[in-house]
């Protein structure tokens, strides 16, 4: 148990300032796992969502979209939601796989952030199917 302390005070247990997913709160910026939508969450005070979809399969933990609206952008929520993913693959021991063009920017950016997880940089997106033509 870390007991380092908050500010400079020894024996707070810091537990009880982390979020969901491990990280402290300040760094996860209120990411939820929506595990049945299969996405990550941040819900602002109006009720507008940022979100990252993801995909698991198998021991991978497939990163596919990340979308942030315009009112939360430059505030670090994309890389938070990134971070979340990170802190659920390295909870359940999954391997990352980043197919979202900003995930994979953020992740090749902040490689500290990945520590003590696999990121799979090599394996390629499933094409996209091609649209057909309407008759």
């Amino acid at each position: 148990m870390d007991v380092s302390g908050d500010a400079g005070r020894p024996g707070v247990d810091l537990r009880r300032r982390r979020g969901a997913l491990g990280y402290p709160r300040s760094m996860e910026g209120d990411v939820v796992d929506d595990a049945a939508g299969s996405r990550l969450v941040v819900t602002g005070d109006g009720g507008a969502e940022a979100e990252l979809v993801y995909e698991r399969n198998g021991g991978r933990l497939h990163l596919l979209h990340t979308e942030v609206p315009a009112a939360f952008r430059g505030q670090g929520i994309g890389g938070n939601l990134v971070s979340g993913a990170v802190a659920l693959a390295r909870r359940e021991g999954l391997v990352v796989v980043p197919w979202c063009p900003f995930a994979r920017r953020w992740l090749h950016e902040h490689p500290d952030a990945s520590d003590g997880v696999a990121i799979d940089f090599k394996t390629p997106p499933p094409p996209v199917p091609e649209a057909v033509p309407r008759p």
